[in-house]
């Protein structure tokens, strides 16, 4: 990890940009791989996986006695792990729901707002390297809570054909109501047009990588919805003389082992905090299982030092980053400066592996600077909301006036019709 002092504002742009595919080929890839599904179906889905995956598939649909398996096989630890988070996720996100509140908005003229379940959402779940059973907890507990009439989760399998059994006693608790083996921009694209097996769905849900990515941004553009651009995982941690170097080197580990295109990213006041953080991650680097991963991110990640806190606060806000962890010694002030992140983490002892399982909070989140604009994702995310009026006769007679001078205004002479025929009607 490369250290850098109090760059000038200039190199900002350069010091957050992620590491990515050159575009072109990186789109004509994907969009190849969407026309072939898209006129292949099924056939399509099966050749992928065997090119991708390694894997022979006679079906893609998940059949009841392969979870029944998956249960059963389960060390019970890791089952009642799954479970604890599970109800931490479903508490946070509960409390999501909105009650409908009708606001009178003057006499007899009364609106209101219901957010209406989208019918159909699909979930990506990455596979690879790490099999990501906590993202079905993340996207099934609040589709599930919002009630979305099918819940479609893809994920690919193994080169045995087999989905892990974490990822399928996760999906049997929180009410996936159909399953398949499909991974990668195929995947995505079964969701978006439908296949022989997989239904088209409304939304599209879940991270992966570029190509993942890429894939959703572009059948968003021939109109399928998705949550938001999350592609390759980051954090940033901010840190001071205050902080554990320990903890926040392995902060940054946690976040490396995802995948060798991840970035980490470390604020500090001192050259010398950052000499001890980068030490620390080379210890602990040597008895990381994914250490030829991690080492490989490392590559893209930088130590960047500002000797004062706003110009910290400013470059921080800059990178909008995923996953901000505030490691200093007034972090909860600091945190509420925040503009720009995904999910905030604070204090010494919130480390982001907490919020990417069991605290609550959702991990499904803006990634490559897309914090500056989006949220992360939220029972919201699975409604669709629809407004309401309802006008009396006394409401007419109040606001047709208005509409009236409104409309001849725009010379729009049928939108006042529409209310002066009414306003010759209402009872004195």
């Amino acid at each position: 990890m490369k250290i850098l002092n109090s760059p000038p504002r200039s190199d900002w742009p350069q010091l957050c940009e992620r590491p990515q595919l050159p575009l072109e080929f990186l789109e004509s890839s994907i969009n190849n791989i969407l026309a072939r599904v898209k006129h292949g179906g099924d056939y399509s889905l099966k050749e992928f996986t065997r090119q991708f995956d390694g894997a022979e598939l006679n079906a893609l649909a998940v059949q009841p006695i392969e979870i029944q398996k998956a249960t059963e096989s389960l060390d019970i630890t890791l089952k009642k792990a799954i479970e604890l988070a599970a109800s931490n996720i479903q508490k946070f996100h509960r409390v999501q729901l909105r009650e409908i509140q009708k606001v009178e908005t003057m006499k007899g003229v009364e609106c209101w707002r219901k957010g209406v379940p989208i019918e159909k959402v699909g979930i990506y779940i990455p596979g690879g390297t790490a099999p990501l059973f906590s993202t079905v907890l993340m996207l099934a507990i609040p589709a599930n809570l919002s009630g979305c009439r099918e819940i479609v989760l893809v994920t690919p399998p193994d080169k045995q054909g087999n989905i892990h059994p974490a990822i399928l006693f996760a999906a049997s608790l929180t009410g996936v109501t159909k399953l398949f083996k499909a991974g990668g921009a195929q995947a995505i694209a079964a969701l978006a047009y439908g296949t022989e097996s997989i239904p088209k769905v409304n939304k599209i849900f879940g991270p992966g990588n570029q190509y993942v990515t890429k894939a959703k941004q572009l059948v968003n553009q021939e109109g399928v919805a998705i949550d938001l651009p999350a592609g390759p995982s980051e954090v940033l941690v901010w840190a001071d003389e205050t902080a554990t170097p320990a903890f926040v080197a392995a902060d940054l580990l946690s976040q490396a082992e995802h995948g060798t295109d991840s970035q980490v990213m470390l604020v500090v006041n001192s050259t010398k905090l950052a000499e001890k953080v980068i030490e620390e991650m080379q210890q602990q680097l040597a008895a990381l299982p994914r250490n030829e991963i991690a080492q490989q991110a490392l590559l893209n990640s930088r130590a960047i030092v500002f000797k004062n806190e706003p110009e910290a606060l400013d470059f921080i806000n800059r990178y909008a980053p995923e996953h901000l962890i505030i490691n200093t010694k007034n972090a909860d002030e600091a945190a509420e400066k925040i503009l720009n992140a995904g999910s905030v983490f604070i204090g010494n002892y919130s480390p982001e592996a907490a919020g990417d399982y069991a605290s609550g909070t959702n991990h499904t989140l803006p990634t490559n600077g897309y914090a500056t604009v989006y949220g992360g994702v939220s029972v919201e995310s699975f409604l669709k909301y629809i407004t309401f009026q309802k006008i009396s006769q006394e409401g007419i007679r109040q606001i047709g006036p208005a509409v009236e001078a409104m409309a001849e205004a725009e010379s729009l002479i049928g939108h006042k019709t529409a209310v002066s025929i009414r306003l010759r009607n209402v009872k004195p």
